[in-house]
């Protein structure tokens, strides 16, 4: 496989300021090697009526994740992705998702995240990841 250059262009569905359709997520560093970023779901968002498409909150768990690891200066990215829905995302309402480093085992490092409605404090989302570090300019074999 070729190698694959890491670089920002800006148009990442997740946190891309120059995505027209992007989600334009933000974020802030936490005590403890955590991050946190807050979304508020569109009606277009939704899958079935009135309930955020579990694709794009696996998507906010994923970039809160894997942000993480580059605000801790370790170039990576997600090699398997776990998600469990605890509850329905609703458009319109802000959620608050946090994530912190588990393990980190040199090539294969473990990221772990959640979900919050940020007005009622309920858990709605927990997400895993398991990343694989990246020489700069690369990605690793198979991805």
């Amino acid at each position: 496989m070729s190698d694959l250059k890491l670089e920002d262009d800006g148009l990442c569905f997740a946190c891309g300021v120059r995505n027209p359709i992007g989600l334009k997520l933000t974020f802030q560093t936490l005590p403890g090697e955590r991050l946190r970023t807050e979304w508020t779901p569109r009606p277009e968002h939704q899958g079935f009526q009135d309930i955020v498409h579990g694709g794009l909150v696996s998507t906010v768990l994923d970039e809160v994740m894997i942000r993480l690891l580059y605000a801790l200066g370790i170039r990576a990215v997600t090699a398997e992705l776990k998600t469990r829905f605890l509850k329905p995302l609703r458009a319109g309402r802000t959620y608050r998702f946090e994530s912190r480093l588990v393990e980190d085992k040199g090539r294969l490092v473990t990221v772990e995240a959640e979900g919050f409605d940020a007005e009622t404090e309920e858990k709605v989302a927990t997400g895993s990841a398991t990343c694989a570090r990246v020489k700069p300019g690369k990605a690793p074999e198979g991805s």
